[in-house]
């Protein structure tokens, strides 16, 4: 009976402490300051850009994939399933049908990172697309800025 008693404890003090390292890497933050937009979230006509005029990146965190356009503005890529294991040296691929090289929505753009150690490209999901402001862009640490 005491070996039962002593196993049940044992075994709800591994459970407290699975739900203590659950609840703190839920907590972990992206190094990001700003907030990601719901998925589905695209950009006003205003707003959008071509492919052609993407000119660096970076990855933010493994959600997150940061684009300068044109070496003026920064646009927050939310995508799904891609960079788990990229870095910021790793290209990134885009295609698009011809004609339709403007990207407004997360449909709108076909994106791959391509990885420099081997030669295969790992396709994302995109899932939003935002436009940070000129405070946000500033607010960035040096590291993450595209």
């Amino acid at each position: 009976m005491k070996l039962a008693i002593i196993a049940l404890a044992a075994s709800a003090a591994a459970l407290s402490a699975a739900a203590v390292s659950t609840t703190a890497l839920a907590a972990k933050t992206s190094p990001l300051a700003i907030p990601g937009p719901p998925p589905g979230t695209g950009l006003p006509s205003g707003q959008c850009f071509r492919t052609r005029d993407i000119r660096n990146h970076t990855i933010a965190d493994r959600d997150t994939l940061l684009v300068s356009v044109k070496d003026k503005d920064v646009y927050r890529i939310g995508v799904k399933g891609c960079l788990a294991g990229a870095v910021s040296s790793d290209p990134i691929i885009t295609r698009n049908p011809p004609g339709s090289e403007i990207i407004c929505r997360p449909i709108d753009m076909d994106l791959a990172i391509g990885h420099t150690g081997g030669g295969f490209a790992t396709h994302c999901i995109v899932d939003s697309i935002s436009k940070l402001s000129p405070e946000q862009v500033a607010a960035l640490p040096r590291k993450l800025r595209p």
